[in-house]
């Protein structure tokens, strides 16, 4: 038997295997509960997952999907009514869109020119009209979308699914993020905060990356996966030792659980990645053959075979260091450029989910942290930013198709008629994933947090 002198210490282990099954790579799991555990919904749930294409910047409702005719009108002239008590910048005088609005599908949903090809899948689409926030800034108001909260750290949406659901493949998380943005709140937009690490966001990449050179970091593995699974063994007999001296331990028995799925993650991650398989018809599908849509493209394209593969919640993150959809000037030239990038790409998302057989259970949602003013900032052409009323959109999951529900003022600013606010849109979002927002909760700091807070109400009206 050997001595117990000769075995490695704890911290030689660590030291000499922490790059050899990937653990950096899931460093945020250190102390998680099983991320391979399948959680049963509190009710029949009407989607399974959710695919979150996040907008960063805020993309103007009243220049996509939200006509004004009466800002057409008024151009020029003085917003007529009163405007908000907070603003983020000074904004002058109406200013129409550049863009032509046109109807589409059997629903008759306006688009304005810079969707044509989302435009064909209006009658997929669920649009909400009168989402609204609290925060101006954009940190304040990312953070508010991903988290339901704009001043302290939360467990982010994704993190909440992961938590009430867990994963449906024991080889991959419940939650990966890919090419997220670093800025205006960063890693906490899809932190799990005080919930089990293995809910956390796994990073693949970020924004300053394209994504076709995007890795879940330290994924490859320094040594064989013989060795490295008798490493893992070692450790693990270490740690069940160190149990039965203890007792039940659940912070110990997580790092044993992150270990080996981060040695599964190796083999599991590259092959989601590897769209080698894919027929060029399907990545032409997604604009993959273009340079302007090459990227986004690649990122939805990415989202499919993780939800094909059973990660309960995706986000892809449409974001640059320069322009995003922040357009406080140069508003048609900036809004034009990233429509372009993202409309082919996105369209061709919905249509691959519906030919596959997946869009009725997958919850796709899009939309930015705020809308835009319908005032021009400056003396030219930009729009500040606007949480007061706003349009996202959802698709498949259980939402009514071809539908739009709410509406903002006849200028565009507030959220007018059957007003949904960010709590409203995470409710309802969890009961199609079959969760009572006010019951699925997590004790911490001696009482019960949910990602309402204590608000919300489930938009029942868009629910097929």
């Amino acid at each position: 038997m050997t001595p117990h002198s000769a075995l490695p210490s704890r911290r030689e282990v660590f030291k000499n295997t922490a790059l050899g099954f990937g653990s950096l790579a899931l460093s945020s799991l250190l102390t998680q509960e099983s991320s391979a555990e399948v959680r049963k919904p509190h009710f029949e749930p009407k989607a399974k997952r959710v695919i979150f294409m996040f907008m960063k910047g805020g993309p103007s409702a009243i220049d996509t999907f939200d006509p004004k005719p009466l800002l057409d009108r008024d151009h020029g002239k003085p917003f007529p009514g009163t405007r908000p008590r907070v603003t983020f910048a000074k904004t002058g005088t109406l200013l129409k869109s550049p863009w032509k609005f046109k109807q589409y599908g059997k629903c008759g949903q306006p688009v304005s020119d810079l969707f044509p090809h989302v435009a064909k899948c209006v009658d997929d689409i669920c649009f909400v009209h009168s989402l609204h926030g609290t925060n101006p800034a954009h940190g304040g108001a990312a953070m508010k979308l991903h988290t339901g909260s704009d001043n302290f750290v939360r467990p982010s949406m994704g993190a909440w699914v992961a938590y009430g659901l867990g994963s449906e493949n024991a080889n991959l998380p419940a939650f990966v993020t890919i090419c997220p943005t670093l800025a205006h709140g960063g890693f906490n937009n899809w932190g799990s905060s005080f919930l089990p690490a293995s809910t956390n966001g796994v990073p693949l990449g970020n924004a300053s990356i394209p994504v076709a050179k995007a890795q879940v970091r330290y994924i490859k593995p320094g040594q064989s996966a013989d060795v490295q699974r008798r490493q893992l063994d070692l450790l693990a007999e270490m740690n069940r030792e160190h149990l039965t001296r203890t007792g039940p331990d659940a912070a110990l028995e997580g790092r044993i659980d992150a270990f080996e799925l981060a040695f599964r993650l190796q083999s599991a991650v590259p092959d989601v990645e590897d769209i080698s398989k894919e027929s060029e018809k399907t990545k032409s599908l997604y604009g993959i053959d273009d340079p302007i849509t090459e990227n986004f493209g690649r990122q939805c394209l990415l989202a499919r075979r993780f939800a094909e593969r059973g990660v309960r919640f995706v986000q892809v993150t449409h974001s640059d260091p320069k322009v995003q959809w922040d357009q406080h000037g140069n508003l048609k030239q900036g809004h034009a450029e990233k429509a372009l990038e993202v409309d082919k790409p996105i369209a061709g998302l919905l249509a691959d989910l519906k030919a596959r057989g997946m869009l009725h259970d997958t919850l796709v949602l899009w939309g930015g942290e705020f809308g835009r003013t319908p005032t021009v900032e400056g003396s030219a052409d930009g729009r500040d930013h606007n949480p007061e009323g706003f349009t996202v959109w959802m698709a498949g999951g259980g939402v009514k198709p071809g539908f739009r529900y709410g509406a903002t003022d006849d200028y565009g600013w507030f959220a007018e008629k059957d007003k949904v606010h960010v709590h409203d849109l995470h409710a309802t979002m969890l009961h199609l994933l079959g969760m009572d927002h006010e019951r699925l909760t997590f004790r911490h700091a001696g009482r019960d947090f949910r990602l309402t807070d204590v608000h919300g109400r489930v938009v029942k009206e868009i629910i097929a």
